[in-house]
């Protein structure tokens, strides 16, 4: 076992891996590879094919899942009140003690210098009982509740993947003095041109393109609001990919296309003159990075994750924010139009950095160095500069 006193650098970062889609595996194998090759890193995840290469001194554990039952049968335990302090804590899951006791083994037989939960309050809360410095991934979303207070208020430092601009106004000061701010982290931001991208996916130089992105972690948009909105805008060639919940009673008009899923969801967003998405972190980014007009529709997400950055987005003039898709042909062409109003490319752009994962490994580098060799003020160093507006609060 590792002496506690060791410098840092000869210390592992252990790194847990939420499995749900690929967001959560592609932004860790961007920090993990950014990291000094010196800088071994073990990773926990229930799935370990979601990941993008990773470099050598990476190893990925494979752990359970603790979101989903196991296959046996298991007691019925659910009378006992779950505390507030915890989410997502059923008992009787061999599971959940096989994942937890993986993850509690390995902090006493490598020491880490530093574990990164992304995302799980309750990883982030084992790590702090086991005096395992950690930080915390944030999210958008309602999480005043008692269990991501405690998850928050134990990190060391927290990650934020976003621009400090879409920050809610309801953080208070103490945690955003440990926020660092990583724009686009995880992804390639480098979107085509938009007549490279017709040109690619075969769309007239001349068209008129409105792009739907429905599904992926949620339910998707359903098919009847999209045949009102094609109906409404006959000049414009309007496509819908990922999954679209069917309606028996939709009239798809020619100038809808469902696509279903597809490898070129960026070369579709590039196509675009308009976009009507939710607000999921790879979405979010790529929109904002190819600089397109934007109706934003959050999905049904726990603690209202969508909903809160997409408020947050039309805060800052980065999208036009629905609750809802429109049902009748005029409030469509209110929100088209307004979309098209307030649509400012070089504000979306700015939303965004390449240098989101270097400057993240460089920032939990230094957070590491400062909480074992002291000085036993504030580990958080300086953010790298971003461009900014200065906006209000609602």
């Amino acid at each position: 076992m590792r002496d506690l006193l060791d410098p840092p650098a000869a210390a592992p970062f252990g790194y847990f891996v939420h499995h749900q889609g690929r967001g959560h595996a592609e932004r860790c194998a961007a920090v993990v590879n950014a990291l000094p090759d010196t800088r071994p890193v073990t990773v926990f995840c229930a799935r370990d094919d979601i990941f993008p290469a990773l470099r050598p001194g990476v190893e990925v554990r494979r752990i359970p899942s603790l979101f989903e039952p196991p296959e046996e049968g298991v007691p019925h335990m659910d009378h006992v009140p779950t505390p507030e302090t915890l989410h997502c804590a059923p008992l009787g899951w061999s599971t959940i003690r096989t994942a937890m006791a993986k993850m509690a083994g390995w902090f006493a037989e490598a020491a880490p210098a530093l574990m990164i939960s992304d995302v799980s309050a309750e990883v982030a809360q084992l790590a702090r009982i086991c005096s395992v410095p950690h930080v915390k991934v944030v999210q958008h979303g309602d999480r005043t509740d008692p269990g991501h207070r405690a998850a928050y208020d134990g990190a060391a430092g927290l990650l934020a993947p976003f621009h400090p601009d879409l920050a809610q106004p309801d953080w208070a000061p103490m945690m955003r003095e440990r926020m660092f701010f990583a724009p686009g982290l995880g992804l390639d931001t480098r979107m085509p041109g938009q007549a490279e991208a017709r040109a690619r996916l075969g769309i007239a130089a001349d068209a008129k393109v409105a792009l739907v992105i429905s599904g992926g972690g949620g339910n998707g948009f359903a098919e009847a609001p999209l045949g009102v909105a094609a109906r409404s805008f006959p000049q414009m060639e309007w496509i819908a990919i990922g999954h679209v919940q069917r309606d028996w009673h939709a009239t798809l008009p020619a100038n809808l296309t469902l696509a279903g899923w597809v490898d070129t969801a960026a070369e579709h967003i590039a196509a675009a003159d308009l976009v009507v998405a939710s607000t999921g972190n790879t979405t979010c980014h790529q929109i904002l990075a190819a600089g397109k007009a934007w109706i934003a529709v959050p999905e049904w997400r726990y603690f209202d994750e969508q909903v809160e950055k997409a408020r947050a987005l039309h805060r800052v003039g980065a999208a036009l924010h629905l609750p809802h898709l429109p049902a009748s042909a005029h409030r469509w062409r209110a929100a088209v139009a307004e979309a098209f109003a307030t649509h400012d490319p070089a504000v979306q752009r700015a939303l965004v950095t390449p240098r989101a994962a270097q400057d993240t490994a460089d920032w939990l580098e230094t957070l590491s160095a400062r909480l074992w060799r002291g000085p036993a003020s504030d580990p958080s160093p300086a953010h790298p500069d971003f461009p900014s507006r200065k906006v209000s609060a609602p």
